[in-house]
């Protein structure tokens, strides 16, 4: 983890004398955050571009994902990976590629957020076959709103409702979440979110009732890279984490 965040340290140094500061973290920013941690925000990629994300988890697991910007309202994208394929172990696949599709449905103003709607069938964390689910449940159904405001750099807020298909541990609630961001000078941003985890919380689910607390941090490199490093369940709802979960991302997202 020391090694981690000596490069990403490293990569903020760098990106302070870099000629781009494209990327989706820090005040000069020119790229919509998409997602918080684990939970979506209203941003989008815009039209004519892709992106790459790599999410590097425990267990030596790697998570894939590729998205394309349709329309600057509407993106779509597939992810894949598996737990073990980093190490000597034999490999633990997902069971099925993930699939998402984000509309966003009303533009933010002075006023009134962005709202957008989609569907995402990628769970974060590994997959676990005996439960049919993934770690931390995909978010399925969802709806979220994003607020951005002028402070000190820029201050985000947001929350949505989501409703997951993974129901096969006998618990088949909806979801609330919420979460802020806010910028740190020109290339960094740190993140807090909080997934009520109300459709983690019966049968054989495997939260305690807490919900998941998430914390993050993130440095446009530039040229439309953002590294990331998470610390996940800091509230300890599934057990067994000392600080947390740490977990490491990187965004690459380009025009066509």
């Amino acid at each position: 983890m020391k090694v981690i965040v000596a490069v990403m340290l490293a990569s903020a140094l760098v990106a302070q004398n870099a000629s781009s500061t494209e990327g989706s973290a820090g005040s000069e920013s020119t790229l919509e955050p998409r997602y918080l941690i684990d939970m979506p925000t209203a941003g989008m990629l815009s039209k004519g571009s892709f992106s790459l994300d790599i999410d590097f988890y425990q267990e030596g697991g790697v998570l894939l994902a590729l998205g394309v910007g349709i329309i600057d309202r509407l993106s779509i994208g597939i992810s894949y990976g598996g737990s073990k394929l980093i190490g000597s172990e034999s490999p633990v696949m997902n069971d099925l590629p993930g699939a998402n599709v984000k509309l966003r449905i009303i533009e933010e103003s002075i006023i009134f957020p962005a709202i957008a709607i989609g569907f995402d069938s990628q769970g974060k964390d590994g997959y676990l076959r005996s439960l049919d689910r993934y770690k931390i449940k995909s978010p399925g159904l969802y709806a979220v709103a994003s607020k951005n405001y002028l402070l000190a750099g820029y201050f985000s807020i947001h929350g949505g409702i989501n409703y997951s298909f993974e129901r096969a541990d006998g618990d088949k609630d909806a979801n609330v979440f919420a979460g802020v961001e806010k910028t740190i000078g020109p290339f960094v941003s740190i993140m807090m979110e909080y997934n009520l985890a109300s459709n983690d919380s019966d049968g054989r689910s495997l939260g305690r009732g807490r919900g998941y607390l998430n914390a993050g941090l993130k440095w446009s490199i530039g040229g439309g890279l953002t590294l990331g490093v998470n610390l996940k369940d800091l509230a300890k709802n599934a057990g067994n984490v000392s600080v947390g979960n740490r977990t490491v991302r990187i965004e690459y997202v380009k025009p066509f």
